[in-house]
């Protein structure tokens, strides 16, 4: 199966049941909270996003291959387990770098807003009660 229908389909059902064996063992990923190398970690991450946050969503926007380059737009929501459960959501864009093998060897996140604005997005929700 083609990289980007298979991304297509990991971003449908995020993040259960992601596709990890198209991901080079030692893929550095990075992203405004994070910086790390190895597929376990990003695993890792993964189950941590699907074990902690509530109903965790990524919507895809956009995905474009251009050689070895993939680029994906996407906006990552979910609740946070506070009492009162505020929606939370990023808006950002995903760079996958491929190795010859095909395999994705580095993925980069960037937000489209500030950490700060994340966090106010918690006090926002509590306000608008």
């Amino acid at each position: 199966m083609d990289i980007i229908e298979i991304l297509k389909q990991d971003y449908q059902r995020f993040p259960v049941n992601q596709t990890y064996n198209i991901y080079a063992q030692d893929v550095y990923f990075q992203d405004p909270l994070n910086k790390f190398h190895g597929v376990k970690r990003y695993k890792w991450m993964i189950k941590f996003i699907e074990t902690f946050f509530l109903n965790p969503k990524m919507d895809l926007h956009d995905i474009k291959k251009d050689g070895d380059t993939i680029k994906t737009d996407w906006t990552l929501s979910w609740n946070t387990p506070l009492p009162w459960k505020p929606r939370i959501s990023i808006p950002g864009w995903s760079e996958l770098s491929l190795n010859s093998a095909g395999l994705i060897v580095s993925h980069i996140d960037y937000w489209n807003c500030s950490r700060f604005d994340v966090v106010k997005q918690h006090f926002f929700s509590l306000n608008s009660r």
